[in-house]
């Protein structure tokens, strides 16, 4: 997996490519342990993003409730399967997506 990171003010994209499981998860957690300090807007874009397991999932339900208290996440770009997850786990109803 490969993250790259886009900052402008106090908004954050990171882009994610290729798989989030239990080999790749703490590589995210700590990224955004270090990265969201004075970020209000949290963007994470999946496009090239082939996979979320259930550890990847728990990142993001972390990352959302960090982000539920200093402004907010939306994440893009989730294609069929990705959306299939969500919506399979119930992340459909807590996260938000555009």
């Amino acid at each position: 997996m490969n993250i790259t990171q886009e900052k402008n003010a106090d908004k954050l994209t990171l882009f994610i490519e290729g798989r989030i499981d239990t080999q790749t998860a703490p590589k995210l957690e700590e990224t955004l342990g270090q990265s969201l300090d004075g970020v209000a807007k949290l963007i994470i874009d999946l496009k090239q993003t082939s996979y979320v397991s259930s550890a990847g999932l728990r990142v993001l339900l972390t990352a959302q409730k960090r982000m539920n208290k200093q402004g907010s996440l939306t994440v893009i770009n989730a294609n069929e399967d990705l959306m299939e997850i969500f919506e399979v786990t119930g992340f459909t109803d807590i996260l938000t997506f555009a």
